[in-house]
């Protein structure tokens, strides 16, 4: 089993920046694939950012390109989302995911991913 714990949520004025992390437990060596995915109210859950563990190769929603960026220490099990230029349409609660698999081309669906976190609210007010 992997644990996941996300951390860095918070309230923010829109166009200001937010560092999000989360810290994988467990047998983490299973860990192929780390996502971070968001869930607005009344809204399904969507794919936001991944990176693969071996190789680094990154992944980005068109809605964050260019905003956010995805990175890793497989050394200490983390990985942080680093969210600039937020707006009001980034508020979500957003969740920290692990898939066990390596899944080409990359998944984005949430089913795909094994482990969640439970998640870290992200409010941005304009």
């Amino acid at each position: 089993q992997v644990q996941l714990v996300e951390s860095g949520g918070g309230l923010v004025q829109a166009g200001d920046s937010l560092r999000l992390s989360c810290v994988a437990s467990g047998r983490t060596f299973n860990i192929a694939t780390m996502a971070w995915f968001r869930q607005a109210p009344g809204k399904e859950r969507e794919f936001v950012a991944a990176i693969r563990r071996t190789g680094r190769s990154t992944y980005y929603s068109d809605s964050v390109k260019g905003r956010f960026t995805i990175s890793g220490d497989n050394a200490k099990d983390t990985v942080s989302l680093q969210m600039i230029s937020l707006n009001p349409e980034d508020t979500a609660v957003y969740y920290c995911a692990a898939d066990k698999s390596v899944s080409i081309p990359l998944s984005r669906r949430p089913t795909t991913y094994d482990y969640w976190g439970q998640g870290t609210q992200v409010t941005v007010s304009s």
